[in-house]
């Protein structure tokens, strides 16, 4: 049985148990993308059902994973399968359960306005941005937003973050931002208003139909 209600994995080198992060932000992409478009639906359609179904797989899904064990998690285990081919990152589970836990408290409550109780409102709007917010930063960035609270709570160290980042440690030439880089960035975002500021009526114009399919009737 502790085999099987385990949290994290024994791998050789490393003092405490592991988790793989590149399976970590495969899972967290593909909830993302449940999420992300479950609120289209929302916000075009007036359609709350396919959130509802999110809420409840994203309630099950990271109770399995923080009460019985990662491995049987279903989001990790697919993306388990999709980066099966890549080189793992390790690291530290402790903190991970500590977001995960999180995530359990977010999902809990939205499960409760949304499906049991029925109900829209600014609160749980809120909660599903921050959780939007949570799986973006995990997917895209590689940076696990509830890892950074643990250590407002425990004393023990974090140990085996991704990218090393809790190793204090000088950055390398390449991880260095020059002025001159800021200023490109600085410079890209003054394009980007400048664009909006002249080209945004003529952009807002609908496209027509290259083709003329829309408007092409089938014979009766």
């Amino acid at each position: 049985m502790s085999k099987i209600i385990k949290f994290g994995e024994d791998v050789e080198g490393y003092s405490i148990p592991v988790l793989n992060e590149r399976e970590i932000r495969a899972a967290a992409g593909i909830l993302f993308l449940a999420t992300f478009m479950s609120l289209i639906f929302i916000l075009f359609k007036g359609n709350f059902l396919p959130i509802k179904y999110v809420i409840t797989l994203f309630l099950i899904d990271f109770f399995i994973r923080v009460f019985i064990s990662p491995k049987f998690s279903p989001t990790l285990i697919i993306g388990r399968m999709i980066v099966r081919n890549q080189t793992p990152e390790y690291v530290g589970a402790k903190q991970k359960k500590f977001a995960w836990q999180i995530g359990i408290a977010m999902a809990a409550t939205m499960f409760v306005l949304m499906v049991i109780v029925n109900s829209y409102s600014p609160i749980s709007g809120i909660i599903c941005l921050i959780c939007l917010i949570f799986l973006f930063f995990e997917s895209a960035f590689g940076i696990c937003l509830g890892c950074k609270i643990y250590p407002w709570f425990f004393k023990d160290k974090v140990q085996y973050c991704p990218g090393e980042v809790c190793d204090v440690k000088s950055r390398q030439e390449i991880q260095k931002v020059s002025i001159t880089q800021i200023l490109m960035v600085l410079g890209f975002i003054a394009l980007t208003i400048l664009l909006v500021y002249l080209f945004n009526d003529i952009l807002s114009e609908k496209p027509f139909d290259l083709f003329g399919i829309e408007n092409t009737k089938l014979p009766e």
